[in-house]
């Protein structure tokens, strides 16, 4: 198996900001006005709900990898896109085998930080991703590491003349710019990869530490407490690693509540938000001279889990992919809750698969009737991607299509259930020439194409396009707005919102027979649109200057 790079030492993470678009309103000339195939395509809502209805029902069980809920899931869509007519992709099936281990900690846990009982899921959540049959740490020294970063492009570095053989890094959530949005220091509010979880577990490996520990603050977070309790705790996946990679990762990682670290660091005879208003200045470490003590068992189970890939040919470009993804999977069961223990995973991401399946139907319906695209279109619903976007990071790293034959991607997760929008959302808007396509596309349905409203919370390295990103491959996460079309929806949204509060990775994110879905089609629109005339238009779009990603695949100008 071929192995991703940690992303940091890719060079990918520059100091500059990405290119704007804002401004931009007319079409780059490679872009035409909507094909007259497109202007009479129509999406199914009745079927677009029965799809998401279907895959976050509680027969499913929450489409966990490696589950019941896989297989029923794994058959629907392979099922759906053999109906559409679409290629199978490898070895005469829909499915990619992703190997994966699950490891799941003993909910019985001995935990002691600074001489202070850690009571698990309240004070803190921690597991190991080794198959040594659980963590035995006696007397490891804590160390408070700042943001946890390792950044020479920011002359930045947390780890700075220190061994952290034996350590156990205790580290901030987010970066510095988080805490200084109006200064130069990172890219401001908007987040880059550094104030990723992912990020500071891989270069606490890389610096040789023990373990790591994220200090949870929900507004650089982004999300609240129970987030990490129900998507941290119970079986967690993850690939399958050469014995070489996975003797360089830490033996513990996890997150404790900001109220634990606080009496934590007062043991130490230090004030917590002293040293995060210092963390954030300029680089740290700090020895607190308190130690650890961690004790669970855990067991690894390894199994396969699927990508589904589908394939509709292209005409004369067959060779040449755009890729659609979704991930499929979710959270799955927790059986140590009472009631309801099902996290059925609407929203997040049974409408994401549902609209996939859409647009490839539409794609599919033209092609029958003679509308055949130049280019091939690929649909990869991707699995685990809620325990660190591993189906499409191991699609990267073995295509079953060439990367550098991928010409983009248009990502979907979570799809807008709140009515129709004056603007249309495109995460981290400002990287490529891709959203150009989105844009114009956008603009013909009168609306204004802006940046999310919390770049802070990294919304641009959570998904699965991130993992095409990486290697140079323009890829879009857009969709929904903030500004309602009218009133009535406008109070609708307040309405449902109220319903929907706390529901993201909780047990209540279940479909709801009243969403308002006619923005969610508008949004599969602005994608179907925007790939059918890249795919017959010949472009390459690329990176522009500043993007992070613009020495791999650069913009035209």
């Amino acid at each position: 198996m071929k192995h991703l790079l940690p992303f940091c030492a890719l060079a990918l993470l520059s100091a500059c900001s990405p290119q704007s678009a804002d401004e931009q309103t007319s079409a780059p000339s490679t872009i035409n006005s909507a094909s007259a195939a497109a202007s009479l395509v129509t999406f199914d809502e009745a079927r677009f709900r029965k799809d998401i209805k279907t895959l976050s029902s509680d027969e499913f069980e929450g489409r966990a990898p490696t589950t019941k809920g896989e297989k029923l899931t794994l058959d629907y869509l392979s099922a759906a896109f053999k109906e559409m007519g679409l290629n199978t992709t490898y070895q005469d099936s829909y499915l990619q085998p992703v190997p994966m281990v699950s490891y799941t900690a003993s909910e019985s846990q001995q935990i002691s930080l600074a001489g202070m009982t850690m009571e698990n899921r309240k004070d803190i959540v921690l597991g190991t991703r080794h198959d040594k049959g659980g963590v035995d740490i006696n007397n490891a020294p804590l160390v408070f590491v700042g943001y946890g970063i390792n950044a020479p492009e920011y002359q930045w570095n947390d780890y700075q003349d220190i061994d952290m053989k034996g350590k156990i890094a205790v580290i901030m959530v987010n970066d510095p710019g988080f805490a200084h949005p109006e200064s130069d220091k990172f890219n401001g509010k908007a987040m880059t990869y550094y104030g990723r979880w992912s990020y500071k577990f891989e270069e606490a490996s890389r610096q040789g530490a023990l373990g790591a520990i994220i200090i949870h603050d929900t507004a650089p977070a982004s999300y609240p407490w129970s987030v990490v309790e129900n998507s941290w705790t119970g079986a967690q996946q993850d690939l399958v690693f050469s014995k070489e990679v996975q003797d360089q990762r830490i033996a513990v990682e996890g997150w404790m509540t900001l109220d634990s670290a606080t009496a934590i660091f007062k043991t130490a005879g230090f004030e917590l938000t002293n040293l995060m208003a210092r963390a954030s200045d300029s680089a740290i470490n700090l020895d607190l001279k308190q130690t650890a003590d961690i004790a669970f068992t855990s067991e690894a189970e390894y199994a396969d889990s699927y990508n589904v890939v589908a394939t509709l040919p292209g005409k004369n470009a067959a060779a040449e992919h755009i890729l659609f993804t979704a991930h499929w999977d979710h959270i799955g069961i927790d059986l140590t809750k009472d009631g309801d223990n099902i996290y059925n995973g609407a929203l997040d991401n049974a409408s994401g698969t549902a609209g996939i399946l859409e647009i490839a139907r539409q794609f599919a319906k033209q092609a029958q009737q003679g509308n055949r695209l130049n280019r091939s279109v690929t649909f990869i619903a991707t699995t685990g991607e809620e325990q660190g976007l591993l189906g499409s990071r191991y699609y990267a790293a073995n295509p079953i299509y060439p990367i550098d034959k991928t010409v983009a991607v248009f990502n979907l997760d979570s799809t807008n259930v709140y009515g129709k929008t004056q603007d249309y959302t495109i995460v981290g808007k400002g990287q490529s020439e891709l959203e150009a396509y989105l844009i114009y596309v956008a603009k013909g349905q009168n609306r204004t194409a802006t940046r999310e409203r919390n770049p802070a919370s990294g919304g641009f390295f959570r998904s699965d396009h991130f993992s095409f990103a990486k290697l140079g491959v323009p890829a879009v996460f857009a969709g929904g707005g903030s500004v309602p079309l009218d009133d009535a929806t406008a109070q609708y949204k307040q309405a449902m919102q109220a319903q929907m509060k706390g529901c993201y990775h909780n047990v209540c994110d279940h479909y709801r027979a009243d969403w308002d879905l006619s923005g969610a089609l508008q949004d599969l629109a602005v994608y179907y649109q925007a790939a059918e005339t890249l795919a017959n238009n010949g472009d390459w779009p690329g990176y522009y200057k500043g993007s992070e990603f613009n020495s791999l695949r650069p913009a035209k100008d």
